[in-house]
Formats: C-alpha cells, structure tokens, sequence
C-alpha cells in the first residue's frame, strides 16, 4: 500500500472514507477505494463524488441537453406547432431555464388543449419563477381532473402554494391528506417548513427529521436527486 503514503495518494483515499461514511454507498465501494489505490478512488470520485456536487451537470446539460434544445428549436422555426413547442418546453425545463419553458408551454395551451401535463409542467415553471398566482390556477385545473397527478407530487406542490399565498388552513388541509399517500421528501420538508412557519415547531422538527432519516437507505442517485431536500430540511433542524 505504498501508494497509500504519498500525499496525493492519501488525500484522494481520505476524501474518499469520509465521502462514503457519510453518503453510505454500496459497500463494495469501501473495498475499491482501500484496496485498489488512486484507481479505486479516482473511480470512486469520478462515480460518487463529481455526480453529488453537481459537476458532472454542465457537461451534461451541454451535450445533451443543450444539443436537443438546439433540435428542437429548429424544429420549433420550422414548424410552430403544440406540440413541438411542448418538447421544447420540457427540455428547457429540464435545462432549468424556466421563463424560456414558461413561454413555450404558453404557446403550446390552446383552446383545445385537453391534457393537463402542459399545465402541470407550466405550473413547475411558475413555482421556479415565484409566480405563486400562475402556479395556483394551473395546479388547480391539474389537481381538479386528477386529483393525484405525478405521484402525488401535484397535491403536494398545490399545497406549497397554498401556504405561499398565506392560505394556510387549505395548505394544512391538503399537506395532511396528500402525506397519507406519499413519502415525497419534496413534499416532506415543504410541510416541515410550513408546519415552523404557523408555530408548530416539534412537529416540524418531527417531519424534517423524516426526511434526513431516508438518506441511509436511498440509492445513490436518489440522496443526489433529493439533495436540495435533505438541505432545506437541515435548515429547519436549525431555526427550530
């Protein structure tokens, strides 16, 4: 393990325990990172690290999101139909540029526009935008025709609107049936902040707490996908 002594060869491999003991991976990881020298670790880096700091997003959305934005808005000049601005919209959104997707998705709702997704994904856009009003009356028209849309995410979100807009007696109303069939930790931690913001703070702390004891057991690509999660509920585990 001679590899192990020189400096970088040490930094890489400390880097590297303290990521895992922290993220929990798969322990096949723990046996790479010691027993494979600045291979397994620079593997492990490239894999486990890179993608949970986000890094690994730029290459990402330039090769592959941006070259399908690029299609798709020439698409878009050569034929400015519904549906090719909604594939446009979903790709911008995906991309996070939200006004970009928000007047897509204004283009792609016409008179008759009958299927709620376009609504929904504008909704998505709003929520980004702070657009809370816009938000409400998409959700609304979403939520009205099917009650759980996107595995409950849609009821979830409406009632993180409610709450933005200082209805709180119909955010609580809906949080509490919605958590009856979820375990969104999207819709966890947005509950954990209303419930501190009305003055129910060990419930808050309770609900917060929730959301950080999933971590242990997620794969790793869910701990990245529900990272800005975990982060909000470690923000209210503070101000409680």
């Amino acid at each position: 393990m001679h590899w192990f002594f020189t400096p970088w060869g040490a930094v890489l491999t400390i880097i590297c325990v303290v990521h895992f003991i922290r993220r929990r991976p798969n322990t096949v990881w723990l046996w790479v990172i010691l027993g494979l020298g600045w291979i397994g670790a620079s593997a492990y880096i490239l894999i486990e690290i890179v993608p949970d700091l986000g890094l690994d997003r730029p290459f990402r959305s330039y090769f592959v999101l941006r070259k399908r934005i690029e299609l798709l808005d020439r698409e878009v000049q050569q034929n400015p139909s519904a549906g090719n601005y909604e594939d446009l919209g979903l790709a911008l959104l995906d991309d996070q540029q939200y006004a970009r997707a928000r007047e897509c998705y204004e283009k792609a709702i016409t008179p008759r526009t009958t299927h709620i997704d376009p609504y929904y994904r504008r909704a998505l856009c709003e929520i980004a935008l702070h657009d809370m009003p816009g938000a409400l009356a998409d959700l609304e028209r979403v939520i009205q025709k099917e009650p759980a849309y996107d595995f409950q995410r849609a009821p979830g979100l409406l009632a993180h609107v409610y709450d933005a807009l200082g209805r709180d007696e119909e955010a609580a109303a809906l949080f509490t049936s919605t958590l009856e069939h979820t375990t969104l930790s999207e819709t966890q931690s947005n509950y954990a902040a209303f419930l501190l913001k009305v003055g129910r703070k060990q419930e808050a702390k309770d609900w917060a707490q929730k959301v950080l004891d999933k971590r242990s057991s997620m794969a790793a690509y869910m701990r990245r996908r529900d990272s800005e999660w975990f982060g909000k509920a470690k923000g209210i585990l503070k101000k409680v």
